[in-house]
C-alpha cells in the first residue's frame, strides 16, 4: 500500500539535489520528507553525515525507475508492495542476525514472513500508523460510528469520504465485511468487500487523495465523516478544528505499515545499509517518528520512550477490537483489488 508525505515529484526532484551532499556509499530511495536526520540519528553519530538520497513520488514510479536499471542501496515501500518486488528479482533477503531490533519488532506488523525463522525477511518493518473513522463530533454522535456501517448510513449520504488508495479502501472493506486478515481472503471474501464498496460508493463526496484535502473537507464541513489515516486527528486538534478519531469501531481498524527493502547487487556499502536500518529503528528515532505522525515498529522502544497519553494523541494507542495490518498479499489478490477499485471508482 502507499503511504506517502504527498509531496510531488518536482519536490522531490528540489529535494534530491539538496541530499546530493551527502554520504555517498548510501543511497536510500525514498519518499520525500524521510531525509530527516532525526529518524536515523545514530547513523549521523556513526558517520558524521546523512546517507544520500534520491526522492519519488509513489512506489509504483519507484518500481518502474528500479526496474529500468536506476540502483539504490535501499528503498523504503509499504508492505503490500513486497509481493511485487520479490517476484521481480530487484530485491534480496536482509539478514536479520544484523538487525539489533529484530526481535523487539512489533509482531502485529511483521506478520509470519518476516517473523518466523524459516522465512527470508525481504522486508524489514520500521515505521507504521493507523487507518480508523476520522469525524466531526459537533454534528456526528459518537454511537454513529461504533460502527463501520456509518459509511451506509443514509443520514450522512454525500458527506462521507474514504482514501483513493486501494489497500486502504479494501482494509475498510474486508473489516465491514468480518476479515481480519488479508492474506488469507478467499474469492468469497473478495467479492464480499468489493461488493460492499460498490454499495457505499454512491454515498461518498468523493476519494481523498492527501491529507491536506482531507482537512480541508472536514473543516469546512463538507465532509462529516472519513476512513482517514491518524496523522489528520493531531493535526486538526492543533490547529482547534473540529476532529475525533474513533479507532474502536465493533468491526475493528486497520494499521498500514512501511519498512526497507534491500537491493538486489546494490552499488553501496552493505554495512551502511545496516547501520541505516538499526538507526531508524534505534529507540532515538521513536519520538521524532511519532511527531511527524509514525509510529516505531520497535514495540520496545515504543513502549520506552513514548507514553500511551502520547500514543493516543497521535492516534496509535492500544485498542480492543480486531485489527487488520495491512501486511504483504499476494500478487494476484492485490492487482485483482486494484483493478476492481478502479471499476468502483467509475460507477461499476
Amino acid at each position: 500500500m502507499t503511504k506517502q508525505l504527498l509531496l510531488g515529484s518536482a519536490a522531490g526532484i528540489a529535494l534530491a539535489g539538496a541530499a546530493a551532499a551527502q554520504d555517498s556509499d548510501l543511497l536510500v530511495f525514498d519518499y520525500p520528507g524521510f531525509e530527516d536526520p532525526a529518524y536515523h540519528q545514530t547513523y549521523v553519530e556513526t558517520y558524521g553525515e546523512s546517507p544520500a538520497f534520491s526522492f519519488f513520488g509513489d512506489e509504483e514510479e519507484a518500481f518502474q525507475k528500479l526496474v529500468s536499471g536506476f540502483q539504490a542501496d535501499v528503498t523504503h515501500i509499504c508492505a503490500g508492495s513486497v509481493t511485487k518486488w520479490v517476484e521481480s528479482g530487484i530485491i534480496e533477503p536482509w539478514d536479520t542476525s544484523q538487525i539489533e531490533a529484530f526481535s523487539d519488532l512489533n509482531s502485529d506488523l511483521t506478520g509470519e514472513d518476516v517473523a518466523s525463522g524459516d522465512a527470508e525477511a525481504y522486508f524489514i518493518p520500521t515505521d507504521f500508523g493507523s487507518t480508523a473513522i476520522a469525524y466531526n463530533p459537533d454534528e456526528v454522535p459518537e454511537e454513529d460510528v461504533s460502527t463501520l456501517e456509518v459509511f451506509k448510513n443514509p443520514a450522512y449520504a454525500g458527506r462521507l469520504t474514504i482514501p483513493d488508495n486501494v489497500d486502504d479502501a479494501y482494509a475498510l472493506a474486508y473489516l465491514a465485511t468480518g476479515v481480519t486478515n488479508w492474506q488469507d481472503a478467499t474469492d468469497e471474501e473478495f467479492q464480499a468487500a468489493s461488493d460492499w464498496l460498490r454499495e457505499i460508493h454512491p454515498n461518498l463526496r468523493t476519494y481523498w487523495t492527501d491529507p491536506a484535502e482531507l482537512s480541508q473537507l472536514l473543516s469546512t464541513g463538507e465532509v462529516l465523516v472519513s476512513w482517514a489515516w491518524n496523522e489528520t486527528y493531531p493535526t486538526m486538534v492543533e490547529e482547534d478544528r473540529p476532529i475525533a478519531f474513533e479507532r474502536e469501531p465493533e468491526e475493528g481498524s486497520s494499521l498500514w505499515l512501511c519498512g526497507y527493502v534491500n537491493m538486489t547487487d546494490a552499488p553501496g556499502s552493505e554495512e551502511k545499509a545496516y547501520d541505516y536500518i538499526n538507526a531508524l529503528l534505534d529507540p532515538s528515532s521513536a519520538m521524532p517518528l511519532l511527531e511527524a505522525g509514525f509510529g516505531t515498529s520497535n514495540q520496545a522502544a515504543l513502549t520506552e520512550e513514548i507514553s500511551q497519553e502520547e500514543l493516543e494523541a497521535a492516534g496509535l494507542e492500544d485498542i480492543d477490537v480486531p485489527v487488520l495490518a495491512q501486511l504483504p498479499m499476494s500478487q494476484e489478490l492485490r492487482e485483482k483489488q486494484s483493478e476492481t477499485f478502479e471499476l468502483i471508482k467509475a460507477g461499476f
